[in-house]
C-alpha cells in the first residue's frame, strides 16, 4: 500500500560513532524523502565526526577513521541536510529513541533547530513491536519477504525501513494511511523532550520527571529557584533539552 501523504515524509537512518546521545557523532547519514506525488530523493554521506570511530562502531557498520578522514564536519553540511528536510516529516526504525535525538543534537551544535514540534515522527520499529515484536533485519524478511543485503549500511536499512512501513499498511487495516496517525500510533508516551526529563501532567503542562523536583511544575520550579535553571544549563543535559528550558525560562521572564 503507497503511503498517503500531504507533505513529503523523509525516511532516515543514521550510522555513528556509538550510541551516546549526548557525545556520541554521526558517520553516516541517509534520507529518502518521498514527495507526495510517490517520487523519491535521496541524500546520502559519509560524515568526519571529528573523534576516533571506535573499533566496536566499525565492527557494526563496517565505517573506519580513514574513510571518514577527508569526508566534511556535520556542520559542514548542516545547511544543506536541513535544507533537504524542510516541509519534510520524518520517519525510520527506532527514531524516537536514538535517530532524532542524535540529529537534533548535531544541528544544535551547529546553531540550528530541527523544529521537531513542527514535523510529525513516525518510528516503524514501533509499529513492529506493537504487532510482532521482532527485529530490523527480521522485520524486512517477515514483511517483505526478502532478505535484508547490507544490513547497517544507512542506505541500505533506510531504504528497507520506506519498504517495511508499506508493508505494514497493506499487512495491518487498522493503521490508518496518514502520517498524523502514523505518528500518534508510534509514540510510546509523548514527552516535551527528547531524553524524557519531562513529561506532560494531565493539564498538559510540562513537568519534572527526575530529581528532587519529580512531578512539580517546570515554570513553578523555575519561578521559586531560579538557580536550578543556570544548574541544569551548567551540566550534561542535551542541547535539545536545554533549548526547551530556556525557552520556558525566557517565557516567564517576559
Amino acid at each position: 500500500m503507497k503511503l498517503q501523504l500531504s507533505r513529503p515524509l523523509a525516511f532516515f537512518d543514521l550510522e555513528t560513532t556509538g550510541i551516546n546521545l549526548q557525545t556520541d557523532r554521526i558517520v553516516e547519514i541517509a534520507i529518502l524523502k518521498i514527495l507526495p506525488d510517490g517520487s523519491e530523493v535521496l541524500y546520502t554521506r559519509l560524515v568526519n565526526p571529528g573523534m576516533p570511530i571506535p573499533a566496536e562502531a566499525t565492527a557494526v557498520h563496517n565505517i573506519t577513521n580513514e574513510m571518514v578522514a577527508s569526508k566534511p564536519l556535520f556542520s559542514q553540511i548542516a545547511p544543506e541536510v536541513f535544507a533537504f528536510l524542510a516541509d519534510c516529516d520524518l520517519s525510520g526504525y527506532n527514531i524516537n529513541r536514538f535517530d532524532v535525538p542524535v540529529l537534533a543534537e548535531e544541528f544544535f551544535r551547529c546553531g540550528i533547530d530541527l523544529g521537531l514540534e513542527n514535523r510529525k515522527c513516525v518510528d516503524v520499529q514501533v509499529v513492529f513491536h506493537k504487532m510482532e515484536e521482532r527485529t530490523l533485519k527480521a522485520a524486512y524478511k517477515f514483511y517483505c519477504e526478502k532478505d535484508l543485503e547490507n544490513a547497517h549500511s544507512a542506505e541500505a536499512d533506510t531504504r528497507a525501513t520506506h519498504q517495511i512501513l508499506e508493508a505494514q499498511l497493506d499487512r495491518y487495516p487498522e493503521l490508518m494511511n496518514n502520517v498524523d496517525f502514523l505518528a500518534e500510533f508510534t509514540q510510546y508516551r509523548k514527552t516535551p523532550d527528547l531524553e524524557n526529563k519531562f513529561r506532560y501532567n494531565t493539564e498538559n503542562h510540562i513537568v519534572f520527571n527526575f530529581g528532587k523536583h519529580k512531578d512539580k511544575l517546570l515554570k513553578q520550579v523555575f519561578i521559586e529557584e531560579p538557580s536550578y535553571y543556570y544548574w541544569m544549563m551548567e551540566k550534561d543535559f542535551l542541547q535539545s533539552t536545554k533549548h526547551l528550558i530556556t525557552r520556558v525560562w525566557k517565557e516567564i521572564k517576559g
